[in-house]
């Protein structure tokens, strides 16, 4: 029984996916605790779990982050504490959704945590330069990358393009984590456009043609209740989505 149980034990710890996430460290914990958070962010904190995502993700102090899409700073207020100050976190914000709120929020943010730093260009053409961060988080917007629209002045992008300079910011080693509401199967493009969900296999053969591994998923932000038929702003399920969390890496 002994060698059986010890045998199943190494299986385990060799599988790379279903990993679940260990005690939250002090860093993460300290930084999700702060005070100085935006309390309109703090009230997020119960659906997306950030304690528990960047544990398991991996973040750690002296990181260098890139947050894209990340103009409400909820990550970076959290990131940019945790990596601390041998650390930096670099918010990309498509111009298609750059405002001069952004900008306010940006330098109250940067007055308090002055290891966050603002890029930004078209939504399809990512401002991050090549080779230089260790953690990226990508949360409920690679969705958007199959979407297009004429109002905000959104081109019909080609995701397999996107992710080259998202594969090519990333150091070796690095870890991308993807969080996104979940859809049923089907033509993509028009599910995003419909729903704003993205089908997790897409997901997957998105990021291995890019080059990178799938090395861990997580059921932490899954909710069964969801039956993938809304839109994700429908009053009836925002906040709750079912969402899957995967963590890519890129390859040394």
């Amino acid at each position: 029984m002994r060698v059986s149980t010890f045998a199943a034990l190494l299986l385990l710890a060799a599988s790379p996916l279903s990993a679940k996430p260990a005690v939250v460290n002090k860093a993460i914990a300290a930084a999700v605790a702060s005070p100085d958070r935006s309390a309109d962010n703090v009230k997020l904190d119960e659906s997306r779990k950030p304690a528990e995502v960047l544990q398991f993700l991996g973040l750690r102090p002296g990181m260098r982050v890139a947050d894209p899409f990340g103009g409400n700073f909820y990550w970076a207020e959290i990131t940019g504490r945790v990596v601390g100050p041998t650390g930096h976190v670099t918010i990309w914000q498509p111009n298609q959704f750059y405002t001069q709120k952004t900008y306010d929020t940006y330098q109250l943010v940067q007055s308090k945590q002055p290891n966050v730093w603002l890029r930004k260009s078209p939504m399809e053409a990512p401002d991050l330069p090549a080779g230089k961060y260790d953690f990226m988080l990508i949360n409920m917007d690679y969705h958007d990358v199959y979407w297009e629209s004429a109002k905000r002045g959104i081109p019909r992008m080609d995701p397999d393009a996107w992710l080259k300079t998202i594969y090519a910011a990333m150091k070796p080693g690095g870890t991308v984590g993807i969080i996104d509401h979940v859809a049923n199967p089907g033509d993509t493009r028009a599910t995003v456009e419909k729903l704003h969900r993205i089908d997790p296999e897409t997901v997957k053969a998105d990021f291995k043609r890019a080059g990178f591994q799938l090395v861990a998923t997580s059921d932490m932000l899954r909710n069964p209740a969801d039956d993938h038929s809304l839109l994700v702003f429908d009053p009836a399920i925002r906040g709750k989505t079912d969402r899957f969390v995967f963590k890519f890496r890129k390859p040394r």
